[in-house]
């Protein structure tokens, strides 16, 4: 029973973290869905084509059930499954993500939680491995990249949400609120001397036996 009531969670949070991942892509231009978005290059649709890279590659080869469609090598990974090329489109993408959800889930479906599997590209002693591991290994994937696209959809928009049913308006006013009263937060812990070397102020202060200066910052007396 705790086998079953394990794989069926792991199972549904694996669905719900695909949609939530598809759903970053809503309503963006072509543009905005593979341009880079960090100093590293990270961006949407390549995310999206990351993750069917993973799921792919994990529940298949690795229980020998290997994805029916051609896949670079795991020895030959460059990095090219995290942007999206010219040619491809994303509707090609897309496509490629839901498929592997057919086929991952027919993996998972047909074998039980302690079924054997072998990571080639895992070190030693953890390549022998089993489904449980691999489903909280690419949950962890799943979740980990959804977290990034959060982030990167935000920072395009200003669009954010689990997922689309929790979607709510965006009030720019309450937005600008709320980050003034965390930025006054985060200055009000910023030392005084440094909030004043910051804006080229001295720091003056009355000077006590103990060294400390009153007004200003703390330390040890010259030559003490």
């Amino acid at each position: 029973m705790i086998d079953d009531f394990a794989k069926g969670t792991l199972h549904g949070r694996l669905r719900r973290d695909r949609e939530a991942l598809l759903w970053k892509l809503d309503g963006l231009s072509e543009y905005d869905a593979r341009r880079p978005l960090t100093a590293t290059g990270a961006n949407l649709l390549g995310l999206v084509k990351h993750v069917a890279t993973v799921e792919a590659r994990y529940f298949g080869e690795v229980f020998a059930r290997p994805y029916p469609e051609p896949l670079p090598r795991w020895q030959d990974s460059d990095g090219s499954d995290l942007w999206a090329a010219g040619d491809e489109t994303r509707e090609q993408i897309t496509a490629f993500y839901r498929r592997t959800w057919e086929h991952s889930d027919a993996t998972i479906d047909a074998l039980s939680l302690d079924a054997p599997g072998h990571v080639p590209w895992w070190p030693e002693p953890h390549a022998d491995t089993n489904l449980f591991a691999v489903m909280v290994h690419v949950l962890g994937e799943s979740i980990r990249h959804a977290g990034h696209a959060d982030i990167l959809r935000e920072g395009l928009d200003g669009r954010t949400g689990l997922r689309a049913e929790h979607e709510t308006p965006i009030d720019e006013e309450a937005r600008a609120a709320h980050r003034a009263e965390i930025e006054r937060a985060a200055r009000s812990v910023v030392p005084a001397a440094s909030r004043q070397e910051r804006v080229g102020a001295p720091v003056t202060g009355r000077r006590t036996p103990a060294g400390t200066v009153h007004g200003g910052t703390t330390g040890r007396r010259p030559g003490a």
